[in-house]
This record gives C-alpha cells, sequence and structure tokens, in this order.
C-alpha cells in the first residue's frame, strides 16, 4: 500500500495512506541503510503481524535539508512591510535557493497597515508581480483571501525572519493549528529539544511543515551554472546567449543582461544575482 509520511518521533512513522487513514510504522533495516525517511516521502508500506513497516522510499521530486522534508510543491517566503524591515536582498537570496531545489517561490507581506499606498514597497510589490511572482499581502488582522486556496492540496513550507508573523497566518486560517501545536509540545515534554520530530499539518485543505525556514542562507554546496538554469525569470533566455556556458556577468552577447538594461528583467533581482555568485563554490 502507498501512503506518505506526514510525522516523525525519533524512530515512529506516522503515515497517511491512499484511504486517508493514519497509521504508525516503523522504517525497516534495510530502508535506513539506505536513505533516511523524512516528512512528505511517499512510502510503500507492508503489515507484518502485530506492526506496519516502511518497505520502500519512493523517487522524491525534491528535498529540503533544513527543515528535512521532500516532495515540497511550494514556499512561502513570509516577509514583513515593517518590524523587521523589508529586504529585497534576504527575499531574493531565499527564493534563489528555493527555486534551485525545484519548489516554486511565493511571497507573502505582512503587516500592511503598517504602510501607506504610497510607500516605496508597493512599487518592489509591482516589481515582483511583473516578475511572475505570487505576491498576497496581508495585514496584522487579517489573511489574503487567495492564501487558503495556494495552500489547498500542496505541501508548504513557510520560511521568513522572526517576528514576521508566519505562525500567525496558520493560527488565522485555522485557530485549531495552535492548540494541535501545543498538545505536541506538551506530549514530547522536556525532550522535545532532542526528540527527532517533524510533522506535516493540515491546514485549509493543504500540508504545512511545522519546522518551516531555513536555518541558513548557503549557497557553497551550488555553482553559478546550476543557479543561472534554475531562476524563473531567466528560463526564456536559457540557450540564446552567445555562449553556451554563459552565467551573464561579463560575457559578450548576453541576452540577460540586454533584458535587464531593457527593463524586461528585474534589476533588483538580477543585483541580488550578482551579490550571490561569489558565495558559491567554483
Amino acid at each position: 500500500m502507498k501512503a506518505r509520511i506526514i510525522k516523525i518521533i525519533s524512530n515512529q512513522y506516522t503515515v497517511l495512506t491512499e484511504n486517508n487513514e493514519r497509521v504508525l510504522c516503523v522504517a525497516m533495516g534495510k530502508i535506513r541503510l539506505q536513505i533516511t525517511p523524512v516528512v512528505g516521502d511517499l512510502v510503500e508500506i507492508v503489515r507484518y503481524d502485530d506492526q506496519v513497516g516502511i518497505e520502500k522510499i519512493l523517487e522524491r521530486k525534491n528535498t529540503l535539508v533544513r527543515p528535512a522534508i521532500a516532495n515540497v510543491d511550494q514556499a512561502i517566503i513570509v516577509m514583513s512591510s515593517k518590524d523587521p524591515e523589508f529586504s529585497t536582498t534576504l527575499v531574493d537570496r531565499i527564493s534563489f535557493l528555493i527555486q534551485i531545489a525545484n519548489i516554486q517561490p511565493i511571497l507573502c507581506i505582512t503587516k500592511m497597515d503598517l504602510v501607506d499606498e504610497h510607500d516605496e514597497l508597493y512599487q518592489i510589490i509591482d516589481d515582483y508581480r511583473k516578475s511572475g511572482y505570487i505576491c498576497l499581502l496581508c495585514g496584522r488582522d487579517n489573511v489574503d483571501n487567495e492564501l487558503a486556496s495556494i495552500l489547498c492540496d500542496k505541501i508548504t513550507v513557510l520560511t521568513g525572519q522572526s517576528g514576521v508573523g508566519k505562525s500567525t497566518l496558520l493560527n488565522t486560517l485555522d485557530p485549531t493549528f495552535k492548540l494541535r501545536t501545543q498538545e505536541t509540545s506538551k506530549a514530547l515534554g522536556r525532550g522535545k529539544h532532542t526528540t527527532r520530530h517533524s510533522e506535516l499539518h493540515e491546514v485549509a485543505g493543504g500540508w504545512v511543515a511545522d519546522t518551516p525556514g531555513f536555518s541558513s542562507l548557503d549557497f557553497t554546496h551550488t555553482t553559478p551554472d546550476e543557479l543561472a538554469n534554475s531562476l524563473f525569470e531567466f528560463r526564456p533566455y536559457i540557450g540564446k546567449c552567445k555562449f553556451r556556458n554563459c552565467i551573464h556577468v561579463n560575457e559578450p552577447g548576453c541576452v540577460v543582461k540586454e533584458a535587464v538594461e531593457n527593463g524586461s528583467l528585474s534589476k533588483i533581482r538580477y543585483d541580488d544575482y550578482l551579490q550571490c555568485l561569489p558565495l558559491m563554490k567554483k
């Protein structure tokens, strides 16, 4: 039977079967020797006498290390308009890493009630939208109606600075979310910081990681070529530069640079791309 891992506490795995049944499993020895199961994994399970075992982990379409999760559909980058201040550099660096992992980035900006309609932030938002980003705008007491539909039937991680309101978004959509996470923490007790625990929570008809975010913005494991070929804004220009290995910096005949110069491609995003290149492995 096929199932998806939705919760891991130490070596116990809760899976959701195709029949929408939650089953507690153990990972068979051969699995643990080959690959570490993570939440989001699609697996094959088999019943052995009085227990159910994970026999096989099916091919992953993507994985994240921090948080440890597989088969993610989208990552919502949550930023606030103020307190802390909105940063295009931070948004873009997170977005670049998300896209390298073959995950769809979505931008959600909270505390929009703290800025007026003439604030420069609206020009920045317009720039992201023209670049093809979905941008959700939320106040401190309201959530963009589109957020619930975006979460539905998807596996989502939320990432962003502390204090931007990630938990508030989920609690507003589903008031039981806070209660469920508090109950889990209480059940784990003092060992919650040492016990390996990760979980997908059902929110608005979708699944959201309860340990969202990237613990570091590390570009040292990727190359300029990988980044240049991962960004959806660059994809219309791939293969059209004069040189096949163009990374869009100083090369002649670069159509990406031409697109930036004529305004077809965001200069903000391109400048942040250039800042990331020295951080990567050669």
